[in-house]
């Protein structure tokens, strides 16, 4: 008989319950047929009114057989035949149990389904019906009749059932098929590059789906969505194809049901999915949470390369060997004593990274020589007809944008963020067709939802590189984003104007001309301030970025961002950032003496040290080790004072990372020559010379090992 596996490709949208799955066998005669009677009669009840827009044929038949084991499970618990079962006859309730329950996963399936979706696996969920009734037909096959007292009107109903049962044959619903059939040939048209007949759209969307409405369409699209983020490999369509069927739906949700969408809407849309913190590397990966088995245990990021070592711990590969190379035989993780320090690829998990990263609009940069990972990666691209219906999209939309009313505009920027959040095309095409210019028209709307959706949008569009100079060399865009970051509507909209800022700043030419922009510093230092746990992170790294730039130094000084990233170091979501941006600022004399007259500098670094990631304990180091070398005698000493220092320093000599090692033995230098001229000379006053305070000396690549995860905020939304 078929088990619960044969449901294994249904993707719902949440999990059956362990019930599903497992025989009540601790259940006796008369409390397994009670219990299997509220089962069927819960299932009756639940489904026999109910009109399914598919699979009505299929599932009514379904229904029926089922109300016939209600009549017999109801007629053995009311004559009390129940109470005496024989085994063969326990055997095969307990397996009606099972069968009741995948039932009921499938209808579910078929009811809370979108109609989309039911086209797409017509034939899969025919095909499941039909093996339920073949279930039914080997079940009674098997019922050992004979041993039940049954009335004749009863057994005539199971007989009638029974030989149904047999003659059933798979069922298709032609109509359902011809709708299938047609859905796939708008996908080949727009492979081949053409756009198809509206009229022909219509009919398929409105006439044939009953799909009336713009809300309908979006929840339709969103569906989709989620079968692409729940996707496995062997399951029809593939992600790719579902990439270009979602392109469609969207197309089609503009072109056939307009821009009158509720504002209410809209804003509960937005508020559906608010970002979740930040993962990423080139784009910046986007605000949703990773999940915890594709994070290295060492990085807490992403893994790109997962391989398994002797302990059969994953970890990244790049990460695992420095490591090993670093001196330590023991499993990060565990602790446990490493066997071998050989490194064996986790293809499976892999393969899992690349079809999150896929359906997530994340770029991951493959490994060298994995060939058949680059070829399960390219499976689960963005098909051309997806490429060419979001390209009819964009265009649609920003039309829209360009003439359309201001509540319409409104409803185009949401289009175009949701559009731009993944595919490095999309985002290419969407600039080209010009929409950026419009964009910046809507961020000094007083429209709180339009100017969110348009900030959010211009931030997505940003991830692509090329589209960095269009934003920046738009007449007033720059001044626009930091108005929303300084005043913005809402604190999603301000965030995202933060987020916006760090993306831009990725091209070293636009760190000065984004510090220069009148009050965007000042408003990065408020957030990180004063801003939630993602405003404070969005705010860290732009403030990290705009830091790499010597010539910010003083603007970063005045602006009051040294007095809030020394606060940000007491705070854990940031602490690491933060050390990192202030060990770049002390390089220079100027900001070593701002960081220096911080009362709490000092401390909240020495406290990194202490209880930081390794990190951020690299990144501490390296500010204490340069706010000797540049900040004179006074910063020295106060540095040199700090309780608890050599300790600290003995610690991550044995511990640290490779880099906080070094940074390490160079602070302890510095900490040995000024204990010994105190002994000679008295005092601490000549131990700056001993601080090695000259440019030469210093590591001119410091920038790059300034330990700080470059991440951009990127909301799926």
């Amino acid at each position: 008989m078929a088990t619960a596996a044969i449901f294994s490709s249904l993707r719902r949208r949440r999990s059956p319950s362990l019930e599903a799955f497992l025989a009540p066998v601790d259940l006796t005669d008369v409390a397994l047929v009670q219990t299997l009677v509220s089962v069927s009669t819960e299932l009756v009840s639940c489904f026999s009114g109910k009109s399914l827009f598919f699979q009505r044929k299929n599932s009514r038949s379904l229904i029926r057989k089922i109300e016939v084991f209600v009549v017999l499970l109801e007629y053995l618990r009311d004559s009390g035949a129940g109470s005496a079962l024989s085994p063969p006859t326990i055997v095969c309730f307990k397996e009606l149990y099972l069968l009741l329950y995948r039932s009921k996963i499938l209808l579910d399936c078929c009811v809370q389904s979108s109609k989309l979706w039911l086209l797409l696996q017509n034939h899969t969920i025919s095909g499941h019906f039909h093996d339920l009734n073949q279930e039914i037909s080997t079940l009674l096959d098997v019922f050992p009749l004979d041993d039940v007292e049954l009335s004749e009107d009863v057994r005539e109903q199971i007989d009638l059932m029974h030989k149904q049962s047999r003659k059933a044959t798979l069922f298709i619903d032609k109509e359902e098929e011809d709708l299938r059939v047609s859905f796939f040939s708008f996908l080949d048209e727009f492979e081949k590059g053409k756009i198809p007949n509206m009229v022909d759209l219509r009919m398929f969307f409105v006439e044939g789906l009953g799909i009336k409405d713009a809300k309908s369409s979006r929840a339709e699209i969103e569906f989709l969505e989620e079968q692409i983020v729940n996707h496995e490999g062997d399951i029809e369509p593939t992600a790719s194809v579902l990439n270009g069927f979602v392109a469609i739906a969207r197309y089609c949700r503009f072109l056939l049901y307009g821009f009158e969408e509720n504002e209410v809407e809209l804003q509960i849309g937005n508020q559906k999915k608010l970002r979740k913190g930040l993962i990423s590397q080139e784009i910046a990966e986007t605000f949703i949470t990773i999940p915890k088995d594709f994070c290295c245990p060492i990085s807490l990021d992403l893994m790109r390369d997962p391989v398994i070592i002797s302990t059969g711990q994953t970890y990244d590969r790049s990460l695992i060997s420095r490591w090993m190379e670093e001196g330590h035989c023991t499993c990060p993780k565990t602790g446990q004593m490493l066997m071998n320090t050989r490194l064996v690829p986790n293809r499976a998990l892999r393969n899992l990274i690349v079809q999150w990263c896929t359906a997530h609009g994340i770029p991951y940069d493959p490994p060298e020589n994995t060939d058949s990972l680059v070829e399960a990666f390219a499976a689960a691209m963005p098909s051309k007809a997806a490429i060419e219906a979001n390209r009819a999209t964009a265009t649609l939309l920003i039309h829209k944008l360009a003439s359309g009313s201001q509540h319409a505009k409104t409803v185009a920027a949401r289009g175009i963020r949701l559009l731009a959040k993944s595919g490095r095309e999309n985002r290419a095409f969407i600039a080209e067709a010009g929409a950026i210019p419009h964009l910046r028209n809507l961020l000094s709307s007083t429209n709180s939802v339009a100017q969110e959706n348009s900030v959010t949008a211009i931030l997505n569009l940003s991830i692509h590189d090329k589209n960095k100079s269009q934003i920046m060399d738009e007449t007033g865009c720059l001044g626009s984003i930091v108005g929303v970051l300084r005043f913005g509507l809402t604190t999603e909209a301000r965030e995202n104007a933060a987020a916006t800022l760090f993306s831009l700043s990725a091209v070293h030419d636009y760190k000065k001309r984004i510090a220069d922009e009148e009050g965007a510093v000042e408003a990065l230092a408020g957030l990180l301030r004063a801003g939630t746990p993602r405003g404070k992170k969005d705010a860290v790294t732009a403030l990290f970025n705009l830091s790499t730039h010597t010539e910010n130094c003083l603007r970063m000084i005045e602006a009051g961002a040294v007095t809030a990233l020394v606060g940000a170091l007491g705070n854990e979501g940031v602490a690491e950032e933060a050390a990192g941006a202030l060990a770049l600022i002390v390089r220079q004399p100027i900001g070593a003496k701002a960081v220096g007259g911080e009362e709490m500098a000092v401390a909240g670094l020495i406290g990194m040290m202490r209880c930081g990631t390794p990190r951020g304990k690299e990144n501490a180091v390296a500010a204490l080790l340069e706010l000797c070398r540049s900040g004179g005698t006074v910063a020295t000493e106060k540095v040199l004072k700090a309780p608890a220092l050599w300790g600290l320093l003995q610690s991550l000599l044995f511990t640290g990372t490779k880099r906080a090692r070094r940074k390490a033995a160079s602070l302890a230098r510095v900490f040995q020559r000024c204990e010994n001229y105190s002994l000679h000379f008295g005092g601490l006053g000549a131990g700056y010379a001993f601080a090695g305070n000259s440019a030469p000396n210093r590591d001119s690549s410091f920038v790059n090992e300034v330990s700080v995860p470059v991440s951009i905020s990127v909301p799926v939304l």
